[in-house]
């Protein structure tokens, strides 16, 4: 059973929390008056102070997620209300080393934050929530229980979905996804299809257009959980499916015009064609604002000529949302970019090569990777390809306004990241508890030694902690609000399942490092989530922080 914490912890965790928010508010001030000038940020000056910025974005990430756990009260079970105060208990330390760092480079004081570290009040939280004996006693209750952890309250039809979906995920996912890791396939029909039938396409969709969203507004937690439940089973033959449908209907809701919504809604919620998203350039990166992939305006359309990469499914993919520089004045940035719709031929293996009757082409090939196998990333190439002037997103009225519909399709995506993260999580933390229960070393089962506990712990504390977050910023999205917020979840969450999947591989030991183990692949995978759908460093830089420095300006 668990060591329960004493009665007054979670008020002692609140007051230790309340004073690193205060500390946090006072390093943002500081940031934001070292990065603005004039009375607004100054993009030379957030350059300059890139090493601030970060921390903060990083810290603010932490910090969200403690409250996040600590604000749970009595909704939660027991175990989760421990395994809260334990993340609560490692994070505190953290936040107030990370703090102290902006701190020396900002010239602010820190004494409140070393008598904050100094406090009886951090002593006994580091102790009586997150002490070796209280991490132990938790992580063997994870294996004796086999409790679901962190079980977010959703409504019944979310509920239903995430069962429906954990079911397909274990009997028809979870047999192939080793095969199409090891062998480097492409995901089969013999997945897809299911798959189409069962609705996943459609879920960021209203279901005046075929979808399952509700009619006027989205049911974020229940896209979290489907996502979460077919990463579980494979990140890239199942978990990710979902997010380029997500992004491209997202664009099309904020800018297509009625006709186009009416053609192509209805057919990315039943998943013909499949769709991919191209914005990647071999030379931008995440710097959307930069890309130069060229669109010239003949007569009926546009021609396309230039380079896309890390274009995730662009071979099965029968149309592709393409962010193309229609107006060649480059000095508009990203005022110059439109989202055009490229249709092609869906096509299987790791290269293919489509040229149109008109002499255009659009070639493509596999990018090999360590992880994320599956969907397969492609680099691109257009030459004098066309595309019809109807499939400009928002026609002539959505010219200039790529980035922003771009944007309004990655609040989406990234909220539904951290989904995959949590599934990638999930998978490892219960590779970990089967394999400490069944291994013996030393005459005595791995899960009877207090370090392979009391990681096991940490491990679920982590997890624990990104979950709520996850479910709570999808909440929030539901509500309008929490654009920044999807953004710092994703940043928490990806980080967080290369904690997560490292220490369930070094549970495994050499057998972790084996191929034939699937904690071998959610290792790999994971490594991609902190990359793609925005870099870590440019959604801690360009919108975390940004937003924080922006709002303590006000």
């Amino acid at each position: 059973m668990t060591l329960t914490p004493p009665d007054d912890m979670p008020g002692i965790a609140a007051a230790v929390f309340e004073r690193l928010g205060a500390a946090f508010e006072t390093a943002v001030a500081r940031a934001a008056a070292m990065c603005a000038r004039d009375g607004r940020l100054d993009g030379r000056l957030l350059d300059a102070h890139q090493w601030i910025c970060y921390e903060l974005a990083l810290a603010n990430a932490d910090l969200y997620a403690a409250r996040t756990m600590l604000a749970q009260g009595g909704n939660i079970s027991p175990l989760d209300a421990g395994l809260g105060l334990a993340f609560a208990a490692q994070a505190a330390p953290a936040l107030i080393e990370r703090l102290a760092g902006i701190y020396a480079a900002s010239g602010l004081d820190a004494a409140p934050l070393d008598e904050l570290s100094a406090s009886a009040a951090l002593r006994r939280l580091r102790r009586d929530a997150g002490g070796p004996e209280v991490l132990a006693a938790l992580g063997a209750e994870l294996a004796e229980t086999g409790q679901e952890i962190a079980d977010v309250r959703v409504d019944e039809a979310t509920a239903q979905a995430r069962d429906g979906f954990r079911r397909f995920a274990a009997e028809v996912v979870a047999p192939l996804a080793e095969q199409i890791h090891r062998e480097d396939l492409t995901v089969p029909e013999s997945l897809l299809q299911p798959l189409r039938e069962m609705g996943v396409f459609g879920l960021s969709i209203p279901e005046e257009y075929g979808g399952l969203a509700p009619a006027g507004g989205d049911n974020t937690p229940m896209m979290i959980a489907v996502t979460e439940a077919l990463s579980e089973a494979s990140l890239a033959a199942a978990g990710s499916l979902i997010t380029r449908p997500e992004i491209l209907a997202r664009a099309l809701l904020a800018g297509g015009t009625e006709a186009q919504k009416a053609h192509w809604l209805p057919k990315l919620a039943a998943g013909e064609p499949l769709c991919a998203i191209a914005i990647t350039e071999p030379d931008a990166g995440s710097d959307v604002a930069s890309l130069k992939l060229r669109g010239t305006k003949t007569e009926g359309g546009w021609l396309l000529d230039g380079a896309k990469t890390w274009c995730t499914f662009a071979g099965k993919a029968g149309v592709l949302m393409v962010v193309t520089r229609t107006n060649p004045d480059r000095s508009l940035g990203h005022r110059g970019l439109s989202l055009l719709l490229v249709e092609k031929p869906s096509y299987e293996g790791h290269d293919f090569a489509y040229r149109q009757e008109g002499g255009g082409s659009l070639t493509g090939r596999a990018i090999p990777t360590l992880g994320y196998r599956g969907m397969h990333s492609f680099d691109l190439a257009f030459e004098k390809f066309f595309v019809p002037d109807a499939c400009v997103i928002g026609e002539e009225g959505g010219l200039g306004k790529g980035f922003y519909l771009t944007m309004a399709g990655m609040v989406g995506g990234r909220i539904q990241t951290s989904g995959r993260a949590l599934g990638v999580m999930k998978a490892a933390l219960t590779a970990a508890i089967r394999y400490s229960r069944d291994r013996k070393v030393f005459d005595a089962p791995l899960i009877d030694f207090p370090l392979t506990r009391i990681k096991l712990a940490t491990m679920a504390a982590r997890f624990a902690a990104c979950r709520h977050l996850a479910y709570a910023v999808a909440r929030e999205l539901d509500q309008g609000r929490g654009r920044m917020e999807a953004s710092l979840v994703k940043l928490l969450a990806c980080r967080s399942a290369e904690m997560v999947t490292r220490e369930a591989l070094q549970i495994h030991g050499g057998m972790g490092y084996a191929e034939e183990s699937p904690v071998s692949r959610y290792f790999v995978d994971a490594r991609v989530l902190s990359i793609f759908e925005g870099a870590e460093e440019t959604l801690a830089l360009k919108v975390v922080a940004k937003s924080l420095l922006e709002e303590a300006l006000k």
